[in-house]
């Protein structure tokens, strides 16, 4: 199959492209970057420059590679992310979730692309109501933090977009937080959350009641490959098979990285000083259920729970 990857040298397509290849599939990874053109070639794809937000230029790129399937894996998301910050840092990755999605879209329908396979975000979208754990028909947040609100605007545009296109099958697939290699979750030189549990910048606010869904950035890989082939429309939570609350996996986290204990600090105390989006995150976010992407993806994440991923997939 011709697939056209947006964003191939981002953390998960630097996962996906050379996944795709082994597969069979020829793979034109588009880079707003020059000088990572030579990236895609040694992951064994067909490079191509244009910005996502230039429709011009997205038309062009998608034109001349001509592909059955077109995977939109674009974000702008610092490697230091400032939750008390979170609309100043999401800002590009909402536009790209917008009109970067847009143009996607209208240039694939120009060149009869079949399938549409696009990144979501389960974590910190749901309702903050009703049960831990949440399944993909279940209501997003009506009231988000409004330092989180055009973030979850944009995620909902992007979903009814895709699967709302009657013209391709389009997917959506809501990953759940990264870690491991070339996240800000990993050993690595860009692992920045990793640093902050390590200077104890993560505490335990209130009772840290907050679920958090995560997925290994090689197990997100091989789910993407799996919608990517086979037929069908839909949403997709794409997350291991154990959501956990920031009490649990916090201290966990901080054992794997030989760091100190985490901090515990009263609520209000953590929103005076982390923000509102922070202390949401930590003290109400939702969890997210993998059952329907395990049936109907015929896939299982390899690190089946963030204890053992984080013990040995952090490298």
């Amino acid at each position: 199959m011709r697939v056209f990857l947006a964003g191939a040298t981002g953390a998960l397509g630097r996962q996906l492209l050379p996944r795709l290849v082994e597969r069979g599939h020829e793979v034109t990874g588009m880079t707003r970057s020059e000088s990572k053109q030579q990236l895609v070639r040694d992951l064994g794809g067909r490079p191509v420059v244009g910005d996502a937000l230039d429709p011009e230029s997205v038309a062009q790129a998608v034109a001349a590679a001509e592909p059955e399937a077109i995977v939109h894996q674009l974000t702008a998301i610092p490697h230091a992310l400032d939750l008390r910050h979170f609309a100043r840092d999401f800002a590009q990755t909402n536009r790209l979730r917008t009109e970067g999605t847009d143009h996607l879209l209208a240039a694939g329908r120009a060149v009869g692309a079949r399938r549409f396979v696009a990144q979501s975000y389960a974590p910190a979208i749901f309702a903050r109501a009703g049960g831990p754990v949440k399944a993909e028909d279940d209501p997003l947040d009506e009231c988000p933090p409004d330092q989180m609100r055009t973030t979850v605007e944009a995620i909902r545009h992007l979903e009814s977009a895709v699967t709302g296109a009657t013209w391709i099958e389009g997917v959506v697939l809501r990953y759940g937080t990264f870690y491991g290699p070339g996240t800000n979750f990993s050993l690595g030189p860009e692992g920045a959350m990793v640093e902050a549990i390590r200077k104890r910048q993560l505490p335990l606010m209130g009772r840290a009641g907050g679920v958090w869904s995560f997925i290994h950035i090689e197990d997100a890989a091989e789910a993407t490959v799996n919608a990517i082939e086979r037929r069908g429309r839909g949403i997709y939570n794409v997350v291991d098979d154990e959501p956990a609350t920031v009490a649990d996996w916090l201290p966990v986290a901080a054992q794997a990285v030989e760091a100190p204990a985490p901090r515990r600090v009263p609520r209000w105390l953590g929103r005076l000083f982390a923000g509102e989006s922070a202390t949401v995150m930590m003290t109400e976010a939702r969890g997210a259920s993998n059952a329907k992407a395990k049936r109907e993806l015929a896939w299982t994440p390899r690190h089946a729970s963030w204890r053992e991923g984080f013990a040995t997939g952090l490298g």
